[in-house]
């Protein structure tokens, strides 16, 4: 087992979701409350990554954070190195890539909440980010708790995004499922298989998570679906 590139990956998911938690609350509580050709575009852009070639997002935002683009070289002045094949340019690509897995379950479960709720807070005077905290969130903690298992997995996994933008250096970008595909082209299938099982473990025990725990929001399940 590649301990380094374990670490490395938890390092990596735990970043991912504690990020994308601050971030998809407020825009799943915006998008939810409301319609209109602004939303769907907001949808439209956060649920990309589902349907895009992990390789495509990967290639433009290796472009984006290179030395050869007027972004990426204000970034490199700025940080003194570029994020390309770095461990923050890999944070930034795997917030984009796991995006509609924060966004999604959030979405369908404040959509499930009653509106008399929010009306009436609003009738008392209570200002809407004391609504959302006392009374929205409350309410979606189970899909507060299927985001960030779905992000943290979904990032454990990737593969396409760390490649294109991070490469394979050891101790900085070289993730589990980078070590997984070494391994292979390598013939050390017994090292593969250990990694691969790892993997496969992570997955099911997270969807067993989601599918067994009270109140958590399911899969295509009879308390919402995820769109």
């Amino acid at each position: 087992m590649d301990i380094q590139a374990l670490i490395l990956t938890l390092q990596l998911a735990s970043g991912t979701t504690a990020f994308l938690l601050i971030l998809a609350l407020p825009l799943a509580w915006w998008i939810a409350s409301g319609s209109g050709v602004v939303r769907a575009l907001v949808q439209a852009a956060v649920a990309l990554p589902l349907v895009l070639p992990p390789t495509v997002l990967g290639f433009y935002l290796l472009v984006l954070l290179g030395p050869l683009t007027a972004p990426g070289r204000a970034i490199t002045r700025l940080l003194g190195h570029p994020l390309a094949f770095s461990f923050s340019g890999l944070l930034i690509g795997s917030i984009l890539y796991s995006l509609p897995f924060a966004i999604q379950p959030l979405v369908a479960g404040i959509s499930a909440v009653d509106r008399a709720y929010v009306e009436a807070a609003a009738g008392l005077g209570i200002s809407p980010l004391t609504t959302f905290t006392r009374i929205v969130l409350p309410l979606v903690r189970g899909s507060l708790v299927t985001s960030a298992i779905l992000t943290f997995t979904h990032t454990v996994g990737e593969f396409g995004v760390v490649l294109m933008l991070g490469g394979n250096i050891p101790g900085a970008t070289r993730t589990l499922s980078i070590a997984l595909y070494d391994q292979v082209q390598e013939f050390d299938y017994a090292a593969a298989n250990r990694t691969a099982a790892l993997l496969l473990l992570i997955a099911l025990s997270a969807l067993l998570t989601i599918y067994l725990l009270p109140g958590v929001q399911r899969i295509g399940g009879k308390r919402g679906d995820l769109v």
